[in-house]
């Protein structure tokens, strides 16, 4: 399929760096898009997902050669939920974003209406992540532009191309350079951002460590973050799951963009019961499964070396043969019977490694599940989705799938809600969509008000008794469950 929107520039050469003060406008300038989920800025969403299809030969191909991502992967796992949200978005955003009544008023309010206004934080800045260069950063992109706001764009430094062609789709399905600002990738392009006197919120994607750094910057000038950092979570294995539909599930998630992905599962804890059957499913994906290109040869040593320490403490690889050392490219490997003390067990890391491990009791389960400490994402595995509806107060993070692994966290709806050192603040989803503005309360006192001042004795009187009589009508609601 042609190119829609011509190439503009060369972009092996550095992008210059705007100048943030002469790009900066009042908060309340709309740049003639209008206001919070406004008939514009949706048409906008809507035009910004055609140009992405319609792009999707150069997005493949800018993907694939920076971070080595299979087209059919740019299709599937980028360009599909990319797209999806922007149709979610332009049908939806208007009734998510709208005013809302303040319901229940109390009967000494007489005379008063109030309701919840939307009002977009102001100028956003986003610093782009690599692992999903398309689809998490156009989403982001997408809420923070519907709900009303500037937005400026510190791409990431291991695929500028791919996010600046991003940006340039953004800008010609109807973005000005005041709307959407873009940053140099530049690596120290992110600490520049982070001191930009007039903004008011950051949201960054990547890893614990970086996030914590943001984290701290921001802190000291009192600026708000939504941080989506990594997760070590865990695909559960009740006694009465179907082995061989959870070994293959977690195997796709597990492999899906060469294992970096955020919610992609990092332990297996499968019941004693089932712990055969699934490693007779598993051991069969593992050994077939092809060798995958890492982003660079750092993190393929480091998911190398977490695979050798797990075999030398007493582990078993599932895919029966070593991993040669190949640079970048790194064989997608599970550890069976994985020791505790082996450090791939609650690690942090970002490669298509899974380690396995049985029990017995739920408190056992939910001891070795809460290890590491970082949550996104928890798969659960059963033949009665009420077992593990009552699991998830249990289990952290913001998304539990139930009989499946990922996947279906690209409803355009859902939101992830990261908890601990995965980070903080929603993001996506109709929740994601609000967090790109803030509530502000709006209240009308019509002709009829209540007296104001200080009542006489009678009229206290009245009020005392008035107020007991309320009180013993409070009634607990009936019990629906």
């Amino acid at each position: 399929m042609a190119s829609v929107v011509p190439v503009e520039g060369d972009f092996d050469d550095p992008m210059t760096e705007p100048d943030l003060e002469r790009t900066s406008k009042p908060q309340d300038a709309d740049g003639g898009l209008g206001g919070p989920g406004s008939r514009q800025r949706r048409a906008w969403a809507s035009r910004f997902g055609k140009l992405v299809a319609a792009d999707l030969d150069t997005l493949s191909a800018l993907a694939e050669s920076e971070v080595g991502k299979p087209p059919w992967e740019t299709i599937t796992a980028e360009v599909m939920p990319l797209i999806a949200s922007c149709r979610w978005h332009a049908r939806r955003a208007g009734r998510i974003l709208r005013d809302h009544r303040l319901p229940g008023r109390p009967w000494w309010l007489l005379g008063q209406r109030g309701l919840v206004r939307r009002i977009p934080l102001g100028r956003v800045g986003i610093i782009g992540t690599w692992n999903y260069p398309i689809q998490l950063l156009g989403i982001q992109i997408v809420q923070a532009v519907v709900a009303g706001n500037q937005v400026i764009v510190k791409p990431s430094e291991r695929s500028p191309k791919t996010q600046r062609r991003l940006l340039e789709l953004a800008r010609a399905a109807g973005l000005s350079g005041e709307d959407l600002v873009v940053m140099s990738s530049e690596r120290t392009a992110g600490s520049r951002l982070l001191q930009e006197p007039h903004l008011d919120h950051v949201v960054f994607t990547g890893s614990t460590a970086i996030g914590s750094l943001v984290a701290e910057s921001a802190a000291r000038r009192l600026l708000p973050t939504t941080l989506e950092l990594s997760g070590c979570d865990s695909a559960i294995i009740l006694d009465d799951a179907d082995p061989v539909l959870a070994a293959r599930s977690i195997w796709a998630s597990v492999t899906m963009n060469a294992g970096q992905t955020c919610m992609a599962p990092r332990r297996a804890l499968v019941h004693a019961d089932r712990h055969a059957a699934f490693v007779a499913a598993l051991v069969p994906l593992a050994a077939g499964a092809a060798m995958r290109n890492l982003i660079d040869a750092t993190a393929a040593d480091r998911h190398r070396k977490l695979v050798e320490d797990a075999i030398r403490r007493g582990g078993r690889p599932a895919a029966l043969v070593a991993d040669p050392a190949d640079g970048r490219r790194v064989r997608p490997q599970a550890i069976l019977d994985c020791p505790l003390d082996a450090e791939a067990f609650d690690a942090e890391h970002f490669g298509p490694l899974l380690v396995v491990r049985a029990w017995r009791t739920e408190a056992e389960l939910l001891t070795l599940h809460r290890r590491g400490g970082k949550h996104l994402a928890t798969s659960v595995f059963t033949a009665d989705p009420r077992r593990a509806d009552r699991l998830v107060p249990a289990l952290g993070g913001g998304l539990v799938t139930i009989n499946d692994s990922i996947i279906p966290s690209a409803h355009p709806a859902a939101t992830l809600s990261p908890e601990g050192d995965s980070g903080w603040g929603s993001s996506r989803g109709t929740e994601g969509l609000r967090a790109m503005t803030r509530p502000v309360v709006v209240t009308r006192t019509g002709r009829w008000r209540i007296p104001v001042g200080e009542p006489d004795a009678r009229g206290k009187r009245m009020l005392e008794k008035m107020v007991r009589r309320w009180g013993r009508g409070i009634t607990p609601p009936p019990d629906t469950n």
